[in-house]
């Protein structure tokens, strides 16, 4: 169970699966989802740490999982774009010190506000809640934003409500992620997370098909729960351990070698680069969409192709190395 002396902030991120299993005299507090880690919720959490802290304050930041909307509205797969773990390491790396994983189900999404707010009083002993403009807790959302301010002034806390982030003029928020996802807008999607979209996944054997081609590519086997972008052709950059590289990737279903579309693949052919990767946890960052997935008439078509968004990925990131260092 952790607990407080002083109240003073940790020096680094505790990550915690039980709201039950922590009790803070007092703290900084903001609840979500969190999804992403987005500018958004990037531009909300700065503001809790740098206010919590300056008062000795621990800034936490309660999210749940699964999404309480997989559980109250039956969400597919390949949805979530963070693992918990991967979340409370983004929060951390802002400065939260305590990231609370509560598991969501069905009891939890019963229970009335204010009983919600008696356990966030005994667990966190909430000083100030800081949330979005939509934001609601509780059974059916009961506790919407005129509900807490009358909270905020009966229990004594303080109430800070973030207006929403917004880039080239739209709000930014997860949904509006998994959009640019499924469309392959992936220099969007950076736009909307201030930083390159991630996938991470075990490298594992494949058909062996790239290889004969000239072009051995790693497949890599993600979370079946993870959202990623649409099918098609991307420039990225790898990295696995102590080991990286440039990768152009395809993502899709193989058409030029299965007639009936086959199961979703990813492959990154890892540029200037051989060597075995099976069973190697490896993370793709996407750069730049390259074209669609499509059928070649041939294999020396698909070569041909192949050969040419090499040469333009390496433009890309070539690009993109310059940006960084200007």
């Amino acid at each position: 169970m952790a607990s407080t002396k002083g109240v003073q902030p940790l020096s680094s991120m505790e990550h915690i699966h039980d709201l039950a299993a922590i009790h803070l005299a007092e703290s900084d507090l903001t609840i979500g989802s969190f999804d992403g880690v987005h500018l958004g919720h990037q531009q909300l959490v700065r503001e809790l740490v740098e206010k919590a802290h300056q008062s000795g304050r621990p800034a936490v930041v309660l999210t749940f999982f699964p999404h309480p909307s997989v559980v109250l509205r039956g969400r597919k797969p390949s949805f979530y774009i963070n693992t918990p773990d991967e979340k409370a390491e983004i929060l951390g790396s802002l400065g939260v010190d305590y990231v609370i994983t509560q598991t969501f189900g069905l009891e939890l999404s019963r229970v009335a506000a204010a009983d919600f707010l008696d356990r966030l009083q005994t667990s966190l002993g909430i000083h100030s809640l800081w949330v979005g403009e939509d934001f609601a807790l509780g059974h059916n959302r009961e506790g919407n934003r005129a509900y807490l301010e009358q909270q905020a002034i009966e229990r004594g806390f303080q109430l800070h409500v973030v207006p929403p982030f917004k880039v080239q003029g739209e709000i930014v928020s997860s949904t509006r992620v998994r959009e640019a996802l499924r469309s392959g807008a992936v220099s969007q999607v950076a736009a909307y997370l201030g930083r390159p979209f991630k996938l991470p996944g075990r490298v594992v054997r494949g058909a062996g098909r790239g290889h004969k081609l000239g072009f051995p590519t790693a497949n890599i086997e993600i979370w079946d729960e993870r959202a990623y972008p649409r099918a098609g052709v991307y420039a990225c950059f790898a990295r696995w351990g102590e080991g990286q590289a440039s990768a152009v990737t395809n993502i899709g279903h193989r058409p030029t070698f299965e007639a009936d579309g086959g199961p979703p693949t990813i492959e990154a052919h890892l540029l200037d680069y051989s060597g075995e990767l099976y069973g190697v946890e490896l993370s793709l960052f996407f750069l730049a969409r390259l074209r669609d997935e499509r059928r070649f008439p041939n294999p020396q078509a698909l070569m041909d192709q192949i050969t040419q968004d090499i040469q333009r990925a390496r433009e890309i990131i070539a690009e993109r190395r310059e940006e960084n260092h200007a």
